[in-house]
């Protein structure tokens, strides 16, 4: 019964819509963040003699969350570049998922195998 629901074809679909749909929401959040900062900053004129590091403030996610309730541009920004670094990272747990449901051994050890290397690189890589 399980395999009917979820044969090839209909799995790539889903994948197919889990990667639009997550690149379509990571754009928006990005392009409401941008459409926020140039609100923001439209009559600042812009120095580029000196370069200027994202601010130490949006590096935990608390700080985010609380940047982006406040309308804090370069966080909602930040959320929306997340929101895209997240969208291959979801797809692949769907595919563990789907595996795992099809009862494919071998590409549900592969599929967890990639994760686990995917979230290794996001959690301690530098």
């Amino acid at each position: 019964m399980m395999r009917f629901l979820l044969n090839d074809e209909r799995m790539e679909q889903a994948m197919g819509i889990l990667l639009r749909f997550g690149v379509v929401m990571a754009s928006t959040v990005v392009l409401a963040g941008m459409a926020f900062y140039l609100q923001d900053h439209a009559h600042q004129s812009v120095d580029y003699r000196s370069f200027i590091a994202h601010p130490l403030t949006l590096a935990h996610k608390g700080q985010l969350i609380d940047g982006m309730s406040h309308g804090n541009a370069a966080a909602i920004i930040q959320v929306g570049i997340l929101l895209l670094i997240a969208t291959p990272v979801a797809r692949v747990v769907f595919a563990v998922i789907a595996f795992l449901a099809e009862r494919d051994r071998l590409y549900t050890a592969i599929s967890a195998g990639v994760l686990a290397v995917l979230l290794y690189s996001l959690i301690y890589g530098k």
